[in-house]
């Protein structure tokens, strides 16, 4: 009977102890600060949760007992942690290591849900505020091309860039900011990309087609403009003062950000000033009509709950640009300027006066380009999958004023409204594999209003696509692919133009005015996508890596590409589009080979990108082979559609000897070759026709910089830095009907010198950057920049053709915070 009484007894104990459930909760940091989103997980049970913005999680109803404790996140070392269980609660905390290679960097664009780069097959560049800080920019882009291999930028003066990524560009290349579509008709080459470059903190750079997770017009890639998001103590009011002096066109910059934390709440706001007269190089002296004055305003407020968090923003763009022309006097090469819009010689204008040429005036004939926007972006957690939200609204109102009799009368006048909708659920993980279903788009409309010219119709155009998305980790091997289906629909009525009979410049009129003709026939068409990719990411060990991607793009025919016909005031050119062309479609294979040592970072990426349909501007010539001119003194260009292909490869050699920590000495290479597959055009002109437009050439970037590892004085770890930039020849270019001509190789060496000052205390004063780009002056032209093709004299008294590139350019910049 004592045995199975004691039996019994110990039957009932165990019962109980099995019974007994505890509470694990705790604090997850990183450097004494709370770490989100990291993974605790409970080894050989299926109990997992994540670590809210605070840092802290909590386990419920877990049986007592000996366990290990997995904790792991993007970006940090995961940690593991032996417990035992018992009681009601037990109380588990994790510091946790950051990766410090920037394989470990978190990236947003183009994965869906945040991921490292290591785990990306698809090449993806990043670029934080300190690399841009560390140079002299003229505009937001250009500080992106200085730090990202692979990426060019076409160009009209200092204050318009267009974003090329591997010889791709225009709307091929999707810009977004803060993850939101950027539409501000991206067809025009004469205005540049509507973001304030202070307040951007990070840029993401996707290199290949990235149509997957957003659609048409992401051929090339995309670049992700992030803004700052704050992250420091509740209760504070944070900011910082930027104030930056440019030499060359006497460029006046200055921002004010804050920042403001209360409990959930995180709000911010900025507001930016730029102004500059016209840039100058040696040849050209100061070059007409490169004068601009920008302003930026934001601000957002952001929540975040234990549900997921929710920011709305909204930002505010307005520039006033100057149209240059580049008409001058035949023998003095000084620059004219059109007073006249009946009876106008090009070749007889009166000479700018140079009062004209230093003066931070708008003159009359300009641009003004005014951008709107207002999004809201959310994410709802439901245990281990979310629901991400973004939905936005946007206004891009653009008039370019070309008539000097009468000045405020705009020739271009027109109004771009968007609104942009995407919608992405990150389904619970399965068997291992992360997925994501997700569905975008966007409905636009874009109206004429009171212009005189009208290169584009009235149009509404809307888009739809729904996409998959899935990546799983096996051992060393990453996967990750995934396939999407597109619609677009553009449309519009007939348009007609006649005549004002008090100005008698044009205007759009009814179909029943005695004026009109009937300049753009009512169009309606679906435009239909497929793309996919497929790429994996085979770690060889922690610091060597291989990756290779496949992908599919898509991208429909822009409005000017189908639709235009007529003068574009502030390009000087008048277009001519194609109805019947078809979509786009690219296949693009990358590998990359990638290594972290303990000395070096060095990378290679090779491309091959086969194109279906490209679309191209060629000048228009007529059967002698003369330019065809519809408008007297502005060229006729008329988009062509034919196969193309475009290979290359970017390489980066980083070097930082970690017995020298001072030093370090940077250098890439970028190559990319564009080749035109229009077998018709080749047999008929050969050699002219065989490149692409637009193509940049052989770069290489090498730069040496020294660091102070301790403070000297007040100056907290200075640096001082040499770089160098390299141009080939580009004697691969669409020589056909002289669109573009042979462009002379040449080398720009810039330099600079920065330091954080200090107090004794610790306390941080400013940040203080000194730079100089083209430090010897070098007088040279892009093969990219478009004013080198504004000439109207052949030969030209110099023997000098076009406009030249900026020259000498000094930069102070100081960053107060507040």
């Amino acid at each position: 009977m004592k045995p199975f009484l004691l039996y019994c007894f110990c039957f009932f104990i165990s019962l109980n102890a099995i019974a007994q459930k505890v509470m694990v909760k705790g604090l997850v940091t990183s450097q004494n600060e709370p770490v989100e989103n990291i993974t605790i997980k409970i080894l050989g049970s299926n109990g997992s949760t994540k670590s809210n913005v605070s840092g802290t999680y909590q386990l419920n109803g877990i049986p007592s007992g000996n366990y290990d404790l997995i904790f792991s996140g993007i970006g940090y070392q995961s940690k593991r942690i032996k417990v035992t269980l018992k009681g009601d609660t037990t109380l588990v905390n994790a510091d946790l290591l950051s990766l410090a290679s920037d394989l470990g960097d978190v990236v947003i664009t183009g994965v869906n849900r945040a991921t490292q780069l290591r785990k990306s097959p698809v090449p993806i560049a990043v670029l934080s505020k300190k690399s841009m800080d560390q140079n002299v920019n003229t505009n937001l882009i250009e500080a992106i091309i200085k730090g990202v291999p692979g990426i060019t930028a076409v160009t009209t003066g200092p204050n318009v860039s267009k974003p090329f990524i591997r010889g791709l560009g225009y709307n091929r290349v999707l810009t977004l900011y803060d993850g939101l579509r950027q539409e501000g008709q991206q067809w025009g080459d004469e205005h540049g990309i509507e973001v304030d470059e202070y307040g951007i903190t990070r840029a993401e750079v996707v290199k290949g087609p990235a149509s997957l997770t957003y659609g048409s017009d992401a051929l090339a890639g995309v670049i992700n403009m992030i803004p700052y998001s704050p992250n420091f103590e509740d209760g504070k009011l944070k900011g910082d003062f930027t104030a930056n002096y440019q030499s060359n066109n006497g460029m006046i910059g200055s921002s004010i950000g804050l920042a403001y934390i209360k409990n959930d709440w995180k709000y911010t706001f900025r507001a930016t000033g730029k102004t500059a007269h016209n840039y100058q190089n040696k040849i050209d002296g100061l070059v007409y009509g490169t004068a601009f004055r920008e302003y930026n305003l934001s601000a957002s407020a952001r929540v975040d709950k234990a549900w997921g968090f929710s920011k709305t923003a909204i930002t505010y763009y307005d520039n006033l640009m100057e149209i240059p022309d580049g008409s001058r006097d035949s023998l003095s090469r000084r620059f004219t300027r059109q007073v006249l819009d009946d009876g106008d010689d090009i070749k007889n204008r009166p000479i700018v006066p140079e009062s004209d040429l230093n003066t931070y005036s708008i003159n009359p004939l300009h641009q003004h380009i005014q951008h709107y926007r207002f999004y809201n972006t959310s994410q709802f957690k439901f245990g281990t999958s979310d629901l991400n939200l973004l939905i936005g609204g946007q206004q891009s109102v653009r008039r370019e004023y070309n008539h000097p009799t009468l000045s405020s009368q705009a020739g271009l006048y027109v109004v771009l409204n968007t609104f942009n909708y995407d919608l992405k659920y990150n389904l619970p993980d399965f068997a291992g594999i992360e997925s994501t279903i997700g569905v975008n788009g966007m409905y636009q409309g874009n109206r004429s209003k009171a212009a005189t010219d009208f290169p584009i119709p009235d149009y509404d155009l809307f888009d739809i696509g729904a996409f998959y998305f899935a990546k799983k980790s096996m051992g060393k091997i990453d996967v990750s692919g995934g396939i999407r289906i597109d619609r677009r629909n553009i449309h519009w009525r007939d348009f007609y133009v006649g005549t004002d009979a008090k100005t008698g410049f044009g205007k759009q009129v009814s179909s029943t005015d005695a004026t009109g003709k009937l300049q753009f026939p009512s169009f309606d068409k679906n435009y239909y996508g497929l793309s996919g990719s497929l790429g994996l990411t085979y770690n060889i060990s922690e610091k060597l890596l291989i990756k290779a991607n496949i992908a599919r793009g898509y991208r429909a025919p822009n409005i000017t590409e189908i639709g235009s016909n007529g003068l574009d005031p502030g390009a000087h050119i008048v277009y001519l589009g194609n109805r019947t062309f078809k979509p786009e479609f690219n296949l693009q294979e990358d590998i990359g080979i990638i290594a972290y040592l303990k000395d070096a970072e060095i990378s290679m990426e090779l491309f091959n990108n086969n194109i279906q349909n490209y679309i191209y501007q060629s000048r228009l010539t007529d059967a002698n082979g003369n330019p065809v001119v519809i408008v007297p003194g502005n060229l006729t260009y008329q988009y062509q559609q034919s196969k193309a292909r475009l290979y290359g490869a970017e390489i980066s050699v980083n070097l930082h000897p970690s017995a020298m920590k001072w030093l370090s000495f940077n250098n890439s290479l970028a190559y990319v070759v564009g080749l035109n597959q229009n077998q018709e055009l080749l047999n008929k002109n050969g050699r002219e026709a065989k490149y692409l437009p637009f193509i940049p050439p052989l770069q290489v970037r090498t730069e040496i910089k020294t660091t102070a590892q301790k403070a000297i004085g007040i100056f907290d770890k200075p640096y001082i830095k040499v770089d160098a930039a390299f141009f080939a020849d580009q004697d691969k270019f669409y020589a056909l009907d002289d669109t573009e001509t042979f462009t002379p190789g040449y080398t720009l060496i810039n330099g600079g010198i920065g330091s954080t000052l200090k107090t004794k205390k610790g306390k941080t004063l400013c940040d203080i950057f000194l730079q100089a780009d083209n430090i010897f002056n070098v007088a040279y032209q892009s093969n990219l920049n478009r004013l080198k093709y504004f000439e109207y004299y052949n030969p030209s008294a110099n023997g000098r053709s076009g406009i030249y590139n900026m020259g000498r350019n000094l930069s102070f910049k100081v960053i107060i915070p507040i």
